[in-house]
């Protein structure tokens, strides 16, 4: 899905710049989650972390969008989870 066009050209990107910063409440697969998005490092470095209310699922990583390619480092998760999670989660 992303490996062959640059991040910052994805739908991934997209939303997740459209996301406020601060915390938001979002509903992802049917559940409740509260969605915290920070953008430190004028923009250089984007932080995500959400947590399922009334449960244990997290959903967290870094995004670092650089000259010489963007970074999605998740935090002990796949790729794959975080970019899903930022593109159906709905406000």
């Amino acid at each position: 899905m992303l490996h062959n066009t640059p991040m910052n050209e994805t739908e991934f990107y997209t939303r997740l710049l459209a996301l406020p910063n601060g915390a938001t409440d979002v509903i992802y697969k049917h559940k409740r989650y509260l969605l915290r998005k920070e953008s430190l490092l004028e923009g250089k470095l984007i932080k995500i972390y959400a947590e399922e209310l009334g449960s244990n699922d997290i959903v967290s990583g870094n995004y670092y969008p650089t000259i010489k390619g963007d970074m999605l480092k998740p935090c002990e998760m796949s790729d794959e989870k975080v970019i899903e999670f930022i593109l159906y989660a709905l406000p």
